[in-house]
């Protein structure tokens, strides 16, 4: 497993919201250990069985090791710093539509700082049998030897059930979030991968745009020494053309599926022309 665990504390900045109170409660279900929420003002109240807090400062006496992002996008830089001065080194942020200006400065600080930072806009983190930061439905992990890096949300819930109802398992499953500025890459994750016990083969689920996939097929073929597997969609998007997520867009011919599959097969992945075909090349 990397990044996360069963003795990850992990507190939800914005918990008392929607979309934080309804995730922290399916986390604690998939056995994350959520040990406090932050909201200003709600401090002394309870929610899911867990205390919050008005400040990240006063939730630290909890004992977090973690935290999850959810707050409106104006906020979320402001969120991520106050997490990151209170000295939490793990953060995942769930928040879509973070304005461009505000993920450079929070990439910038994270890595200063010697963080990690999962997202923007992303599903987050799920460690079967461990624990689970973010939004993935909790009932279609089992625990096994795939891990899955994935730049979109619903494939990367597709392409799980799709390992999991073939008999096969997950290590790590990690969505990296759809926007043009994340904390984490490709690259980042397959160095993680390549020291992890628990993984045997990856799957990069990855879209046109950027060149994240071409860094992580350069990594690969300098002798990872694991078998990867990758699906790349948006095969058909004409140049120019944004398709869904905001890092998702091909100009001057670079960051084209073609560009990207060519690159990956040339490092020895092999790729999937439908989601539903990985389970068959794992296992190939």
């Amino acid at each position: 497993m990397v990044l996360i665990d069963r003795n990850t504390h992990i507190i939800v900045q914005g918990i008392t919201g929607h979309q934080g109170m309804f995730h922290s409660a399916e986390m604690i279900k998939f056995g994350a250990k959520v040990v406090g929420g932050v909201t200003p003002g709600k401090g002394g109240t309870a929610l899911n069985g867990v205390p919050v807090f008005d400040t990240v400062a006063d939730a630290m006496s909890a004992g977090p090791t973690a935290s999850m992002i959810s707050v409106p996008a104006p906020y979320t830089k402001d969120a991520l710093y106050e997490a990151l001065d209170s000295g939490i080194k793990f953060l995942y942020v769930l928040t879509e539509k973070v304005p461009k200006h505000d993920e450079i400065d929070m990439y910038a600080n994270v890595k200063r700082k010697g963080a990690v930072l999962i997202g923007p806009n992303g599903p987050g983190i799920t460690v079967p049998g461990e624990s689970k930061m973010g939004i993935m439905p909790n009932h279609i992990f089992r625990k096994g030897d795939v891990a899955i890096a994935s730049r979109s949300g619903t494939l990367t819930y597709e392409i799980v059930k799709a390992v999991t109802d073939s008999g096969l398992g997950e290590s790590t499953v990690v969505g990296l979030g759809g926007d043009a500025i994340v904390g984490t890459s490709f690259l980042d994750l397959l160095k993680l991968f390549k020291s992890d016990r628990d993984t045997k083969t990856v799957v990069l689920v990855g879209e046109i745009g950027g060149t994240a996939e071409e860094e992580a097929a350069e990594y690969i073929r300098s002798g990872f020494g694991k078998k990867v597997v990758a699906y790349i969609t948006g095969r058909s998007a004409p140049p120019g053309k944004r398709m869904g997520h905001a890092g998702a867009i091909i100009s001057r011919g670079r960051g084209t599926a073609e560009s990207k599959i060519k690159a990956l097969e040339a490092a020895g992945v092999k790729v999937a022309e439908y989601p539903q075909d990985i389970p068959a090349l794992i296992k190939g």
